[in-house]
């Protein structure tokens, strides 16, 4: 039996390091995915992007690879030369790679929740958490999803788990501040606003 689990960075780079993780762990390119939020364009068409550090522009191996997103990758480029630029209904702006990202679009265009909330929910994630990731995206943060066999679940939590986000104590933070719940039609957060939620919880650039 194949089970989903997430977690929510507020780093990039934490969650890159995640990914490379569970790569390096076995789990396949095409049973993971990464979300990250893009408002202030750490991520720029503009200039070289070399997630996997090999000296070649990650969206270059992509396209001669035949590879983008929902694409699985073979061989030492892993899931990050997949990461492309979209626009998720909620999130606003956000770099992507792999299964849910791909889900979530198709989710949107059916009408699902907030395209990332109904990604999730179809995935196995629980409908109380579901919009607390989708939340933490659309605030700055990088989401990772894996698919993997239920009997190696606390194997691959444990590595997911190193430098995340404790989601509860999060959406505690978020309702003091007077938030509610996950809207998928509110305004996206300008890079501005990722700035001050980034300072607020005393982490800094991608």
């Amino acid at each position: 039996m194949t089970v989903t689990i997430s977690r929510l960075y507020d780093n990039y780079s934490d969650a890159q390091r995640a990914v490379t993780s569970l790569e390096a762990a076995g789990v396949p390119h095409s049973d993971l995915s990464i979300v990250a939020n893009n408002s202030d364009n750490w991520y720029s068409t503009d200039k070289k992007v070399d997630r996997d550090r090999d000296g070649v522009d990650d969206r270059a191996e992509g396209a001669a690879t035949g590879a983008g997103v929902g694409a699985g990758l073979g061989g030492a480029a892993g899931l990050l030369a997949g990461l492309g630029l979209l626009a998720i209904p909620g999130l606003g702006p956000v770099v992507a790679a792999g299964w849910l990202a791909s889900t979530a679009l198709g989710a949107a265009a059916g009408g699902a929740t907030g395209g990332v909330v109904g990604a999730l929910t179809q995935a196995g994630v629980s409908d109380e958490e579901a919009p607390l990731y989708a939340e933490g995206v659309r605030r700055g943060g990088t989401l990772v999803s894996a698919r993997v066999p239920d009997a190696d679940r606390a194997r691959y939590e444990a590595i997911l788990n190193q430098s995340a986000v404790n989601l509860r104590d999060r959406s505690a933070a978020w309702q003091k501040g007077g938030w509610k719940n996950y809207d998928p039609s509110a305004q996206p957060y300008g890079a501005e606003e990722v700035r001050r939620e980034r300072q607020l919880y005393g982490t800094g650039a991608r």
